[in-house]
């Protein structure tokens, strides 16, 4: 994702940053980075046509202030109307942070006022715009990309999937590593987000929204949003499904659902889950800092096989 400090607004800095992604690949391992350009007020025309000719893989809009690092977002969707337009001509995809930001919204409801009031007026306006709506955390979510027509998609995280906003709170205080935005919701609706995940609809995919804020940069006075699962995410995904009788829906929503949507071609590479409990670390140290991963000190069902396989499927 390009919300970096500074945020990563053009084509040639979605490039630079890929390159500091492929230098940093230890050796024996691959990846492949699909990078995204952050959309501003005043992203142009010309900037995404150039997004397309380089292969940029979408551009994400942060509605300002909705997250952490999203200062630099969109302030009104008329303002990078241009873009938009040439997006939706150019069939490159729009990923939305669906939130409205105001003191008069209640955190908890700023997902559903968004598809309500930005959501239904992206799709009135472009209606052939692709659309995937990141990290979607509510019932209401659910029900409109349900709805939509085939050029609208959501992916939900794992913690979304494994837990409502009681984690926030319990054991008598607050919890600075459940936290993130969109904040967890009600049970009901985790509930919506584990029927759309199981439910082998290709409309909704895997899109972890991992991240590795420091330490001193959670538990402090004013913490970031964002919680870390990259150290065990497919793991905590297998947990979620198996909760509901559902491991044989997990590889097309891990591996299928987002390519398709994307028209990228399946990755033929495996991956091998052991039904055999795993122990998360306390911590990460990274960066000269120190990262508590989400499940810190405690199990996970699974565990993920350090063996890769190529395969003619």
């Amino acid at each position: 994702m390009p919300n970096l400090k500074p945020p990563v607004t053009t084509t040639d800095q979605a490039l630079a940053y890929k390159e500091r992604i492929l230098a940093a690949i230890p050796p024996g391992q691959s990846l492949e980075p699909l990078m995204t350009l952050y959309l501003t007020d005043t992203t142009t025309e010309g900037e995404i046509q150039k997004a397309v000719e380089a292969g940029i893989a979408g551009v994400k809009l942060y509605p300002a202030g909705a997250t952490t690092n999203s200062d630099s977002g969109v302030t009104a969707l008329e303002k990078p109307a241009k873009a938009l337009r040439k997006m939706e001509e150019l069939g490159l995809p729009l990923l939305i942070h669906g939130e409205v930001v105001g003191s008069d919204i209640d955190i908890f409801d700023r997902e559903a006022v968004f598809i309500a009031t930005r959501l239904e007026y992206l799709i009135q306006t472009y209606p052939r715009l692709r659309i995937v709506l990141e990290h979607c955390t509510t019932k209401e979510a659910v029900d409109f990309v349900k709805r939509a027509g085939p050029n609208v998609a959501a992916t939900i995280t794992a913690h979304h999937l494994l837990y409502n906003r009681n984690a926030l709170f319990a054991q008598g205080g607050i919890r600075p590593h459940f936290f993130c935005m969109p904040i967890l919701k009600a049970e009901m609706h985790r509930q919506a987000l584990i029927e759309a995940a199981t439910s082998g609809n290709p409309k909704f995919f895997l899109g972890t929204d991992s991240a590795p804020h420091s330490i001193e940069n959670k538990e402090c006075a004013c913490g970031c949003a964002g919680v870390f699962t990259a150290h065990a995410a497919i793991e905590l995904y297998a947990e979620a499904f198996q909760s509901v009788d559902q491991l044989k829906q997990l590889e097309a929503f891990a591996s299928f659902h987002g390519a398709d949507f994307y028209g990228l071609p399946r990755n033929q590479d495996t991956i091998t889950l052991l039904k055999k409990p795993c122990r998360i670390p306390h911590l990460y140290e990274y960066a000269g800092t120190t990262l508590i991963p989400l499940r810190a000190g405690e199990q996970v069902a699974f565990t993920l096989r350090d063996r890769w396989s190529s395969t003619s499927s």
